[in-house]
């Protein structure tokens, strides 16, 4: 797994890669009470607003963290958004993403960095 500075996680399945958030940023958002996903199609480049996050603090846009297609989009989390509370690096990731350049991923950090990061 891969991980940003905006509290993402990529995990490379097969020839896609799923994004999610990370406990820390779980943690950082409190109760997940609304989570808008992009539509599956949609052409997104890195830094595109993908994500909307609502939660009892505060709103948060989940960024692309790579240029590519969106191909599934976990429709769980519209029905129940707590799941990212639960399940953050788990069940609760959020989309699917063909990515048109996977080298981008070399720009992220390994679990070892990304501990250090939030450490």
């Amino acid at each position: 797994m891969k991980y940003t500075e905006e509290h993402e996680w990529l995990r490379v399945e097969d020839d896609v890669v799923v994004v999610g958030i990370t406990a820390h940023a779980s943690e950082q958002l409190g109760d997940v009470v609304f989570v808008e996903l992009p539509e599956v199609g949609t052409e997104v480049s890195k830094d595109d607003d993908a994500v909307v996050i609502e939660s009892v603090k505060a709103a948060s846009d989940i960024l692309s963290p790579l240029d590519g297609e969106i191909v599934e989009v976990n429709e769980v989390l519209a029905d129940e958004p707590g799941k990212v509370n639960e399940d953050p690096e788990g069940d609760a990731w959020f989309f699917k993403i063909k990515a048109s350049d996977p080298s981008q991923m070399d720009d992220y950090m390994d679990e070892a960095a990304y501990k250090k990061f939030i450490g």
